[in-house]
């Protein structure tokens, strides 16, 4: 098998870094989809295990990590995915099992819901359909203007630490947090401000996607940290009304499992991966 590679894919002139490995022409892939904040590199433990079951694809999406950060972007859920539905065009991918993390949830679950042919699982880690979901508290001030952007300009290298940490059931590794903050410019910055504001009811939205998604009845595992201070653990069971799903709750983790955890989080997904791999060249 091929090492993970870091090259880019470039749709309608935006352009992402893509992480990708194992065979690269097979129309089959496992594609991973980070969330905010974050980066390709948060699958970097995982990628590197899951590219020994087939093609795994990860792409850095506009605004993050070292994506492209255009000003006319379109930073809307409807927006990311459609920029993923030009990745895996481009990539040839024609049936995906989704890894989604945070608002790679929403991006991801739009795409499926929109190419209900192309998706065969997913993966949902910290995520997922949640009706009635209301705003954490760094939401609801990016969401208000002026204020919105004094937060994030004076969030300093300090500060996003503590802060992340605090919310954490136990203190992340600083390469992670160092990694996250480095990548935290003001086109990140920018890209939050109008996703988050263009978003106004999730919980809505997440019905709308449920109510598209729920008679296909996708094989689903589910991973949620019970420590999560940002989307709370009880959606985790709640993902049953509209997968074939596998729940687990991991105690002890916050909301990015598979740094809290990775060794666990791999003895999860990988598995299930596999099987789900398995089923489509039988």
């Amino acid at each position: 098998m091929n090492d993970i590679v870091i090259g880019d894919v470039c749709v309608a002139g935006v352009r992402s870094l893509l992480r990708y490995g194992g065979p690269r022409d097979a129309p089959e892939a496992i594609v991973f989809v980070h969330g905010n904040p974050g980066s390709s590199e948060d699958w970097l433990d995982i990628l590197e295990h899951a590219r020994e079951l087939g093609r795994v694809v990860a792409p850095d999406m506009p605004g993050y990590g070292k994506a492209d950060r255009p000003a006319g972007f379109d930073y809307t859920v409807g927006g990311y995915a459609n920029h993923l539905a030009g990745i895996l065009e481009q990539l040839g991918v024609r049936r995906a099992h989704l890894v989604l993390h945070d608002f790679g949830g929403p991006w991801g679950l739009q795409w499926a819901a929109t190419h209900p042919a192309q998706v065969a699982s997913v993966t949902l880690i910290n995520i997922g359909v949640m009706p009635g979901y209301t705003w954490h508290k760094y939401a609801r001030i990016w969401r208000l203007p002026v204020i919105g952007e004094l937060f994030q300009l004076t969030a300093t290298r300090r500060l996003f630490k503590l802060l992340l940490n605090a919310d954490n059931p136990r203190p992340f590794p600083d390469a992670f947090l160092d990694r996250m903050y480095r990548d935290s410019d003001w086109g990140l910055k920018r890209a939050v401000l109008r996703l988050y504001r263009a978003t106004s009811d999730l919980g809505a939205m997440a019905e709308r996607m449920g109510a598209a998604l729920e008679p296909l009845r996708l094989p689903a595992l589910v991973l949620w940290g019970d420590g999560d201070k940002y989307v709370p653990v009880r959606f985790a069971v709640k993902q049953k009304d509209y997968f074939d799903a596998e729940v687990h709750v991991l105690h002890g983790c916050g909301h990015w499992p598979m740094v809290d955890e990775p060794e666990k989080t791999r003895s999860l997904v990988l598995p299930f991966l596999r099987m789900q791999l398995a089923r489509g060249e039988a």
